[in-house]
């Protein structure tokens, strides 16, 4: 039997009618007085006799023993809570635990579902996220490179948990360009691009077809930066200018263009060992303490904006250029949180910056590594046999450039844009086109600079170039040794 908002003597009426059945409990005083005045009934038969307050909806008042149940939040079941209030927002126990600064508990809460490669990943994963909240106050915003060379490294988990704790986060995959700087000049504020599977975008069969979007991550980049666009209004074309400036996390398998990646933070994701382990995230369970953190990071950044504003970090040794491009705010926000935070902080700038650097970043680059390799103990080699060389070295690319093997035309081709060109040179009793070591000396200082160079005091000294500063070829197997860094 069912009644709702029924007049009080329909309801006197009913409860009478109920008396005489002994498989109804009478109604106790003390439970109806802790009821709601505005009652709606929605079965007296389930209920007992008892009025079933309309907010809030109790499963079963008889397990609360006549208790009243707070209106906020809704308990699942108050019989395994025990009549308990449970709190809007839920603390997770590893962050109450947490004492210190706000990117303390940011740190923690990431390292309870991503499994980082290194400590120094961590850290600079902490900082770019911090630095997102007041990107517009530096000269450049570094790209996060998540790159991992296999799937299941958890390239897509470091970007699910950025989206919880960065400001305006967008979440893109095979993202547009037109998409993508219509987004960053979003006028609600400036957005955290968070870009997915992005080696379906850059890989070499589409990369001509996405070099606008290259263009616009690449500009994008430094403060200040537009994307230039023609417009037809009406029957005109009228020149429009699209903000690109704009933090960017990009996630993928394998490398990004080279141009990416000199101005990311990169971290190599790898798949957990079997004795790896991290908790499973799920959103809506996690969500609320994450809007919590976020919240707390971005008051905690906003009030050191203008400290932020005035003052250049010290960088550590060896960062500079570029490399001090990317690593000044993640720094500079690891000073302002102060405590043990410089110094991972610059661990952390140092060591990332050392592994990137050990993979050379462009084809270019990793030529000259390897003809290093190949010229180790001489000061001179023919254009052929410097290409076999190469091409017989285990890891290298040199055997199948795009599905065919390097030339000597290919090699010169690729060491032009470096002027380093072959030249007639003597070996024994004939003359060959080849290369000196004297002639790849510019080359390895200004692109290769960790080679170790031979002793510039045994080779006889050209005339344009100051004696101690670069070796010249002398005779066949009198050079110095070029040796792997």
């Amino acid at each position: 039997m069912s009644v709702r908002n029924a007049p009080a003597a329909d309801a006197q009426g009913a409860s009478k009618s109920l008396a005489g059945d002994s498989s109804i409990v009478p109604v106790r005083a003390d439970i109806m007085k802790a009821v709601p005045t505005v009652p709606v009934v929605l079965d007296l038969a389930e209920t007992h006799g008892q009025a079933v307050p309309a907010v809030p909806l109790v499963p079963d008042l008889a397990e609360t023993h006549g208790q009243a149940v707070p209106a906020v939040p809704l308990v699942p079941d108050l019989a395994e809570t025990h009549g308990q209030a449970v709190p809007a927002v839920p603390v997770v126990p590893d962050l109450a635990g947490v004492s210190g600064h706000v990117l303390d508990r940011v740190e923690t809460f990431l390292s309870r579902f991503i499994a980082y490669p290194t400590d120094h990943a961590r850290v600079a994963h902490v900082l770019w996220i911090a630095h997102a909240h007041v990107a517009d106050v530096f000269d450049n915003t570094p790209r996060l490179a998540v790159l991992s060379p296999e799937p299941g490294s958890g390239k897509t988990r470091v970007l699910e948990i950025s989206e919880c704790l960065v400001p305006r986060p967008v979440v893109t995959v095979n993202a547009t360009p037109s998409y993508v700087f219509r987004k960053i000049g979003d006028p609600e504020g400036l957005p955290t691009l968070l870009m997915d599977e992005v080696d379906a975008i850059f890989n070499s069969r589409k990369a001509d077809s996405n070099e606008d979007l290259r263009g616009i991550l690449n500009s994008g980049y430094r403060r200040g930066a537009y994307v230039g666009r023609a417009a037809v209004v009406g029957k005109g074309v009228v020149t429009e200018e699209w903000p690109s400036f704009a933090p960017v996390a990009l996630a993928g398998l394998g490398n990004l263009p080279d141009t990416l990646m000199t101005r990311s933070v990169i971290i190599r994701m790898k798949r957990r060992r079997s004795g790896e382990r991290v908790e499973p995230y799920r959103e809506r369970v996690e969500r609320a303490v994450a809007e919590a953190l976020r919240e707390e990071l971005a008051d905690w950044c906003e009030s050191i904006r203008e400290v932020l504003g005035s003052n250049y970090p010290e960088l550590p040794e060896g960062i500079e250029d570029r490399d001090a491009d990317i690593w000044e705010p993640l720094i500079a926000i690891a000073d302002a949180a102060g405590g043990e935070w410089p110094s991972r902080g610059r661990g952390a700038a140092v060591f990332l910056t050392e592994e990137s650097h050990a993979r050379p970043v462009t084809l270019g680059v990793r030529l000259l590594a390897d003809i290093r390799v190949v010229l180790a103990g001489r000061d001179r080699i023919s254009s052929a046999e410097l290409v076999e060389g190469l091409r017989t070295l285990e890891g290298a690319p040199w055997d199948s450039l795009k599905g065919e093997p390097l030339d000597t035309r290919g090699l010169a081709r690729m060491l032009d844009k470096y002027d380093v060109k072959p030249t007639k040179i003597r070996l024994g009793s004939i003359t060959v086109q080849g290369y000196t070591l004297a002639g790849f000396w510019d080359a390895f200082e200004r692109y290769a600079p960790h080679v170790t160079l031979p002793d510039p005091e045994q080779p006889e000294q050209p005339e344009h170039i100051a004696p101690g500063t670069a070796p010249r070829s002398g005779t066949a197997g009198t050079g110095g040794t070029v040796a792997a860094a």
